[in-house]
Formats: C-alpha cells, sequence, structure tokens
C-alpha cells in the first residue's frame, strides 16, 4: 500500500505540515504529562481508524517506557485499573470530543468537569489542542491511505 499524496513532495503540502507540526510541538513543550499525551493520542486514533498514528503513538509510547498492559487496555480504558484518574478524564475527554457528532450537545459538562479536576487552565488547552490536533492529523492520514508499520520512534523529531 502506499499514500495517494506524497505530502513531503508537493510544495504546498509541505509548507502546511511545517505548521501543522508546530502546533503538535507546542503540545509537547506543554505541562501536559507525556505519558498522558501518548495515551490521548493513541486513543484518539483508534477511534478514527488511523493505522499510521497508531502505529506511531504505539511505538512513541512504548519507547519512553510505558508498558504493554496499558497500551492494549486503551482501546478498553473504562474498564481498566491501570490508569490514573487524570488518564482517565484525559481519555474520556478524548473520546467525547473525537465524537462530537454522536453526541448533541458536544462535549458533556460533567466530562469536562472530571478533566477539569485534574488539569489546569494550561493542561486543559494543551489536552484540547492534542485532541484536535490528532483528530486532524488522523483524518489527513486516512484520506490519504498513509501506510502504517514502518514507523520509528523519533522519526519526526
Amino acid at each position: 500500500m502506499s499514500a495517494r499524496l506524497d505530502i513531503f513532495a508537493t510544495p504546498s503540502a509541505s509548507k502546511l505540515v511545517k505548521q501543522f507540526t508546530a502546533v503538535g510541538r507546542l503540545v509537547v513543550e506543554s505541562p501536559l504529562p507525556a505519558a498522558t499525551r501518548e495515551l490521548v493520542s493513541l486513543r484518539v486514533s483508534q477511534i478514527n481508524g488511523c493505522a499510521v498514528c497508531v502505529d506511531m503513538h504505539t511505538k512513541e509510547a512504548t519507547a519512553a517506557g510505558e508498558s504493554a498492559v496499558r497500551l492494549h487496555l486503551v482501546a478498553a480504558w473504562r474498564e481498566a485499573t491501570v490508569f490514573t484518574e487524570a488518564e482517565r478524564a484525559a481519555l474520556e475527554l478524548a473520546e467525547q470530543g473525537t465524537r462530537i457528532a454522536d453526541g448533541a450537545g458536544g462535549v458533556p459538562d460533567d466530562v469536562w468537569e472530571r478533566a477539569a479536576k485534574h488539569y489546569d487552565e494550561e493542561g486543559l488547552m494543551a489536552l484540547v489542542t492534542l485532541i484536535a490536533f490528532m483528530n486532524t492529523a488522523n483524518r489527513l492520514n486516512v484520506i490519504l491511505e498513509q501506510p502504517a508499520g514502518d514507523y520509528q520512534p523519533g522519526q519526526f523529531k
């Protein structure tokens, strides 16, 4: 399988990717814990069916020391006991923010309030930005049929 478009070969697409990844770097530099970033990125990518992002974030999390048990349980986090309350709140917000069309009123207040118990305004803004960033990245990759499996940790740093 090959991608429909080489985003690094097209000048306008290359500019877009550089600007877009700059937003991702801002999230990495935020106070949001690295483990939370990877778990949220993985969950959003699972929901959206973005294989290249699932590949990337699973490998990045593993390289950062995340356990296989936690990575395998991200898809079923509600029933898993291996996540902190803060991680659970972040995963819940990520799901609600990703499945926005499924909830007629958007993200429910109780979901926001649970996240706000664990993250200050800087953390919440980073979390919301990450969720939006990952949803956009997923859609770009799915539309362009980016192949998965060859990602190496740190490849885009």
